[in-house]
């Protein structure tokens, strides 16, 4: 179409302002560049410098709301509400979610003895908890250094169902991922410590790829890794298998640490940490 004479015209927008191109698959490049340079200008201007990562199940429930859910299937025969078989499955599950439920408590008070801490430390040197910004072991980390009067982290991730952020997020340090792998980045680039709790895939996935990094030298950095609950781990993976086949390298069970209480896990981290980051110049990042 021909401009008409004399007539002015609106200004197109620039390119990066056009929200049409900068949301199609030939700008993913650019959204992913923004994913990596956002979080460090926010982390360099609030003085993030070394996280204490927790990780775990987003459907892990206080012990609160487990006991109550517990009570509620358990008065449903009366209420008529559920078959028989329908009434059995989710008393199952609520007495499921009970047992899991003190894994929440165990997070928040870990997050919470972490955080206070890491605040006896000069501010530049201090270690604050990153969580993956969700519901569960998630928000158990975070409500553990708000509690605690500190400041913590929150990776958040778009998901097709609905996944809010925790309300216990340091708000500026709350961030909101669309690739996983970048927010994989940044679990790690900060880290100086893993906390893994019972979870599933997302909780397997984030750990092993935490692992692969530090058994193939991609991160210089060694940090303490701590599957938090025995019980769930030797269950759910036999880490000695990889051993008799031969799969991995002996001291590859040094990558690794089985703890079961808060402050066995606590020692630890604060032995750890203050062994590898505190005793010579400031750690960097790789």
């Amino acid at each position: 179409m021909s401009s008409v004479p004399g007539k002015l015209r609106p200004v197109p927008p620039r390119a990066y302002l056009n929200p049409d191109f900068m949301l199609s698959p030939q700008a993913r490049t650019i959204r992913v560049m923004a994913e990596l340079m956002e979080p460090h200008l926010r982390f360099k201007k609030y003085g993030v410098r070394n996280t204490v990562v927790m990780f775990g199940s987003a459907r892990t429930m206080t012990p609160e709301r487990a006991q109550r859910e517990l009570a509620e299937a358990k008065a449903l025969p009366q209420s008529g509400e559920c078959t028989g078989a329908e009434c059995a499955l989710r008393l199952r599950v609520a007495e499921i979610n009970l047992r899991s439920s003190v894994y929440y408590e165990a997070c928040r008070e870990l997050a919470y003895e972490m955080t206070k801490w890491s605040m006896s430390l000069p501010e530049w040197q201090r270690f604050l908890v990153c969580s993956g910004g969700g519901p569960g072991i998630m928000e158990a980390a975070n409500q553990g250094a708000h509690q605690a009067g500190g400041r913590s982290v929150g990776l958040g991730i778009a998901l097709p169902f609905e996944q809010e952020h925790n309300p216990y997020i340091t708000p500026e340090l709350d961030l909101e991922f669309h690739y996983f792998f970048v927010r994989k980045y940044w679990f790690l680039y900060l880290a100086k410590a893993l906390v893994a709790f019972p979870g599933g895939f997302g909780t397997f996935d984030e750990l092993f790829e935490m692992l692969t990094l530090i058994q193939t030298g991609k991160t210089k950095k060694h940090f303490p890794v701590l599957l938090f609950g025995s019980a769930f781990w030797k269950s759910a993976v036999n880490f000695e298998t990889f051993h008799e086949w031969g799969m991995v390298s002996p001291e590859d069970r040094d990558l690794y640490i089985h703890v079961d209480s808060v402050q066995e896990a606590r020692d630890l981290l604060v032995g750890i940490i203050t062994e590898k980051y505190l005793q010579g110049d400031d750690p960097g990042h790789d």
